[in-house]
């Protein structure tokens, strides 16, 4: 499947980076949040946000899954590991792309029930079009029009997370194919 326009350059994105760690920082101060990455779309973000702190920072993964058929519509979350705690820790989850919301409202929820004294969104790409949930992305990298992307860690069916850009990719009839971020 060919890819479509640049619409995010690598250099575009590295910029970003220190932008959004600077605010974080800024709004949590002396208290460091537990960086959570949303798996595996996040990967390279989350890489990339840990490494641009100027101090230690924690780090956790989880792996969410929305599933289909007779259980439509039903959000997993799996935490690797799955022995860190989040009581009382002020929690930033970190993701590729808010595009309806439903993940990470489900992530929060979840997030929350396991102790956690509060949940932050930070996100590389924003699709608020899209949104069918009622949810405050407190740091966006950027903010994109209701296209199907990919790179930076965005896939189409294991394809083209290796990108070092955000490209637009046309599925035309296939539009509402797959969709590994939510």
């Amino acid at each position: 499947m060919p890819l479509g326009d640049i619409l995010i350059s690598e250099s575009e994105i590295a910029d970003a980076i220190p932008r959004l760690v600077g605010r974080i920082s800024k709004d949590y101060g002396d208290t460091d949040p537990l960086l959570v990455g949303v798996m595996d779309g996040a990967m390279c973000f989350l890489v990339d946000l840990m490494r641009e702190f100027p101090h230690s920072v924690d780090v956790a993964t989880a792996r969410v899954q929305s599933y289909s058929g007779t259980e439509a519509g039903k959000i997993t979350v799996e935490w690797l590991p799955s022995q860190q705690s989040l009581e009382g820790r002020h929690v930033l989850l970190v993701e590729d792309i808010v595009d309806t919301g439903a993940t990470l409202t489900a992530l929060s929820q979840h997030v929350i029930e396991l102790g956690a004294k509060s949940v932050k969104i930070c996100s590389l790409l924003d699709k608020p079009s899209r949104r069918t949930h009622d949810l405050e992305v407190a740091y966006v990298g950027f903010e994109i029009p209701d296209v199907f992307v990919v790179g930076c860690g965005l896939d189409y069916n294991g394809a083209y997370r290796n990108l070092r850009d955000v490209r637009a990719l046309d599925l035309g009839q296939q539009r509402n194919g797959p969709r590994l971020s939510v």
